[in-house]
């Protein structure tokens, strides 16, 4: 297949791929871009850091990319799922280990052994979003309790990838993947989708190019099906096969299906749009407004005022502070009397990250 929808994929798909494995090696002020560090319990976002004291960032940011979901879903239908979600890549990237798999012994166990081999690799990036890439071979040199969870994580995600590639496949779309499952709520008779057009059904060669190229193995002629991906494989198929009367491909990408009328106003779209825009401003405001650090400041009772030849008094303060930042903290230290002159000691310091 080299019709034009299926290069965009591949290429989307490629680009995809590349990202999620290489994210966690690319460093932004001596970080991760993107990790959940789960021995410090911090979300570390190019360059941002957000502990678990700011958790109800992560909170609304969750909300933003729940809303937004649904805003897309009922917009753009199952882009995601036939063009960028992970799952599709790596079937289309493993694709030749089912196209193999009745082939001699030889063959299959090569594959299967290249197929484990980029379980591994998956897997070993996966571990990178939750440990430091950098830490992980001295944890795993300590054989303490972190290199015992971080080796047998690495070992249980390469052994359920590798079952999902091979055994499970597209299956896991119509049966596991809860996102699947909302398509029917989520679509209406507006929503883009790929879909045959009825009203030139004579046209139809039945040829079955369609149903071959399919990747889930339906039948899109007979119409909108929860099964669809929307990959657009079957939209090439025809178009190459009707290409050669020179008319336009049967199947394409529509917002609702061909020739039936669209009825209703569209709530839902204004209203999910609505409320994603508001959570990315409430996101945005919170995290511009995000204080570097943690400050608590308590009179320490056990050491009593001592007054001064000036007949000035001075006082003891705990102060108890946290740096949220990925970087050596300086601090001036201000003290404001509600009477008279006031001054502090030290003045300045530093809070190490």
């Amino acid at each position: 297949m080299t019709g034009k929808y299926h290069r965009l994929r591949r290429a989307s798909g490629a680009v995809l791929l590349m990202v999620l494995v290489g994210l966690p090696f690319l460093r932004v002020n001596g970080e991760s871009a993107f990790r959940f560090d789960v021995p410090t319990l911090r979300l570390l976002f190019f360059g941002a850091q957000i502990g678990m004291a700011d958790f109800f960032i992560i909170l609304v940011a969750l909300i933003f990319v729940t809303l937004f979901t649904l805003f897309v879903t009922t917009l753009f239908g199952r882009l995601w799922c036939g063009w960028l979600c992970p799952q599709t890549v790596l079937l289309d990237a493993t694709d030749l280990i089912e196209k193999v798999r009745h082939r001699g012994p030889a063959v299959r166990v090569a594959l299967s052994a290249a197929g484990i081999a980029a379980s591994g690799v998956i897997a070993a990036a996966l571990i990178g979003y939750f440990v430091a890439p950098a830490e992980i071979p001295g944890l795993l040199r300590s054989g303490g309790t972190a290199a015992k969870i971080i080796a047998w994580s690495w070992i249980s995600m390469t052994v359920l990838l590798y079952l999902d590639l091979t055994l499970l496949r597209r299956n896991f779309c119509a049966t596991v993947c809860p996102y699947a499952k909302l398509q029917g709520v989520l679509f209406d008779d507006s929503t883009l989708l790929v879909a045959f057009d009825a009203t030139r059904s004579k046209e139809c060669m039945e040829c079955k190019a369609c149903v071959r190229a399919c990747p889930v193995g339906i039948d899109i002629r007979k119409g909108p099906q929860s099964a669809c991906i929307h990959c657009a494989e079957c939209v090439d198929a025809c178009r190459e096969r009707m290409a050669a009367g020179k008319r336009k491909s049967l199947i394409d990408y529509s917002f609702g299906v061909p020739g039936i009328q669209r009825t209703g106003s569209r709530v839902f779209p204004y209203l999910s749009g609505g409320l994603t825009f508001l959570a990315l401003l409430l996101l945005v405001f919170l995290i511009g407004s995000k204080s570097p650090f943690d400050l608590g400041v308590l009179l320490l009772y056990s050491a009593e005022p001592v007054l001064q030849a000036d007949g000035s008094a001075s006082n003891v303060y705990e102060l108890a502070l946290r740096n949220k930042t990925g970087t050596d903290l300086k601090l001036e230290l201000r003290v404001a009397a509600a009477f008279g002159k006031s001054r502090i000691s030290p003045s300045s310091l530093t809070i190490p990250a």
